[in-house]
């Protein structure tokens, strides 16, 4: 049971809900002048990100797949795998965006429900955390409403990027423009995983409420 909460754990942190604490000190530690650097160009491309223009976030409601993910996250580093089938669900009211991930974890499936916001800037959603320094930024790059849709999770220069689609395939010529704008974010091919595009849950065992 501690092994089960412990990978449910480093889970969500892959997903964006959580950070460590140590990271965060680590992170607003102040920088010597001796240990400053120039910033790379990915750098530079994290601090410009933006959503594609003109998105309009009501059309994204509804079912996707998730089918790549570029991130460092130490536990998809380790044991990227292991992933498993993966669908989200949008459910738009008003301001808010009501999500629903559904997965497989320890051979049960999992509900996990988070609620988003919208901004002023089309295309940006919100996820507020415990502490500011927890805050996500959820931007749709990119997407067609029907098919795909790519999707970067940013809080402060930690990022990780998404392809989601209607169905579990999409087109190559896709895959390939997902892998390059990862690329542009310093997520090469080492860090992209790609999901299964079979067993996913048709009904789900346990929720975790994080409205």
């Amino acid at each position: 049971m501690i092994r089960f909460w412990l990978h449910l754990f480093f889970v969500l942190v892959c997903f964006g809900f959580w950070e460590p604490a140590e990271a965060r000190r680590a992170r607003y530690k102040s920088p010597s002048p001796s240990t400053e650097k120039k910033k790379t160009e990915a750098e530079k491309t994290i601090e410009r990100l933006a959503p594609g223009q003109n998105i309009n976030i009501d059309q994204m409601s509804g079912k996707w797949y998730l089918l790549s993910v570029a991130s460092r996250c130490r536990n998809l580093l380790e044991s990227g795998f292991k992933v498993e089938s993966t669908t989200v669900t949008w459910t738009i009211t008003g301001a808010k965006v009501s999500v629903s991930t559904v997965r497989k974890l320890n051979f049960e499936c999992w509900e996990i429900k988070q609620d988003y916001m919208k901004t002023k800037t089309p295309g940006q959603l919100f996820l507020k955390g415990k502490r500011p320094a927890e805050n996500l930024d959820i931007m749709v790059l990119e997407t067609d409403y029907s098919s795909y849709a790519m999707l970067v999770l940013k809080r402060a220069r930690k990022i990780t990027m998404k392809l989601y689609g209607r169905s579990s395939e999409v087109p190559d010529n896709i895959v390939d423009k997902f892998e390059n704008r990862a690329k542009t974010l310093n997520l090469g091919l080492d860090v992209i995983f790609q999901y299964p595009d079979y067993g996913f849950c048709e009904s789900t065992e346990k929720v975790l409420d994080m409205t």
